[in-house]
């Protein structure tokens, strides 16, 4: 079980990895090329998925990405025509820091007879929108506004209520290219606030980000548009 698997990593203080590849941003002649990148980096998982995507040819991509990588790969779903039950699981996401219903239930339910036809794990996970400095691609879909990124006590407060609700995993994002990522005193006060996995994503650019990320709380990091825009990333 992919959660159970999270959950025991951050019992054992073992920090994860994902790679965000977005299917707009994938061709799939050049998935080979990728996944060897992917399977000599540290990522533990491999998350699917983007804001705008329609779902066009999201099997393919994945039953090649299977064909060449055992790392768990999980649905980052933007609404549920991103739904392939050729992934391992997928992240089934609640917008909790905007007050489109759409995002908060709505999407929800209206995946839940392609869900149901499927055999992914399904994982509840709360997702946390902070200001970056610019607007995002989730702001313009989800035409939600993100959390102040001052208001560092109402973020904590949002993901420990998340969490009362029943979400088994809390995602911090930034947003995809965000100018800024995640301050890294929010990350430290929603990790001591939440007892579930953290996963944080968005603007992170470097190594030296990530290992500050994960010393600020973070249980799992994600990485999109710096793996997109150097596939030598990882390398040393």
């Amino acid at each position: 079980m992919l959660h159970e698997q999270i959950l025991s990593a951050k019992k054992e203080h073992q920090k994860l990895l994902a790679i965000l590849i977005d299917p707009d941003k994938v061709t799939v002649e050049g998935i080979p090329v990728l996944v060897e990148k992917i399977n000599q980096s540290p990522a533990t998982h491999i998350f699917v998925g983007g804001s705008s995507f329609d779902g066009n040819h999201l099997d393919e991509i994945i039953v090649r990405l299977k064909e060449k990588t055992t790392v768990p790969i999980l649905l980052f779903p933007g609404n549920p025509s991103q739904i392939s039950a050729e992934a391992d699981g997928i992240l089934f996401l609640m917008l909790l820091s905007g007050r489109n219903p759409d995002y908060l239930v709505e999407h929800q339910i209206n995946a839940v007879p392609i869900l149901e036809q499927t055999q992914l794990e399904i994982i509840s996970t709360g997702y946390i929108l902070i200001e970056s400095g610019s607007e995002t691609a989730v702001e313009r879909v989800s035409q939600t506004k993100p959390l102040s990124k001052n208001n560092i006590d109402y973020i904590a407060q949002t993901a420990k209520a998340g969490e009362f609700i029943g979400n088994k995993l809390m995602y911090l994002e930034a947003g995809s290219g965000a100018q800024n990522a995640v301050p890294l005193e929010i990350i430290k006060s929603v990790s001591d606030r939440i007892s579930i996995p953290l996963l944080v994503g968005g603007g992170i650019r470097s190594k030296k980000q990530i290992e500050e990320v994960y010393k600020s709380g973070a249980d799992l990091v994600v990485i999109g548009t710096a793996f997109e825009n150097d596939i030598n990333f990882f390398d040393f």
